[in-house]
């Protein structure tokens, strides 16, 4: 009779951060780069211990205040009355962030004030940009 017994289970690793009440994160948008903005999160609030920003495209915030959108690295969705929900998708793990809508309006409210939405391409240098390209050729 065998002493020795083997079961096959399914396992979830689950990583996070140190636990904190608020993650502080910054939101930029740069109307050089009309169509992406960008999350930076401090290094406290990272598992590496270092600021990770994540840059995604301002449509897919907005887009994604509505409902679900996205299926790469950065996904978002809403979730409550007033909740608007990001997961960031890393080799290393996923991290999943609950967010203000109201703050995200305010944010692409301003973007829009920037750069208005849908006229992103009138604010593109191309000639520059392809200059730039063709330099570093």
């Amino acid at each position: 009779m065998s002493t020795v017994i083997e079961q096959s289970v399914e396992a979830r690793l689950v990583a996070a951060a140190p636990r904190m009440a608020d993650i502080p994160a910054t939101l930029h948008y740069d109307g050089d780069d009309p169509f992406a903005v960008r999350m930076t999160f401090p290094a406290p609030a990272t598992l590496e211990g270092v600021d990770v920003c994540w840059t995604f495209a301002r449509e897919l915030l907005a887009a994604g205040m509505e409902a679900p959108e996205g299926d790469g690295d950065v996904r978002v969705r809403p979730y409550g009355y007033d909740r608007t929900v990001l997961e960031f998708h890393a080799p290393e793990g996923t991290a999943v962030v609950h967010v203000r809508s109201g703050e995200l309006r305010r944010f692409l409210e301003a973007t829009s004030e920037l750069v208005p939405t849908g006229l992103e391409h009138l604010h593109l240098d191309l000639d520059h940009d392809l200059a730039q390209l063709m330099r570093d050729a």
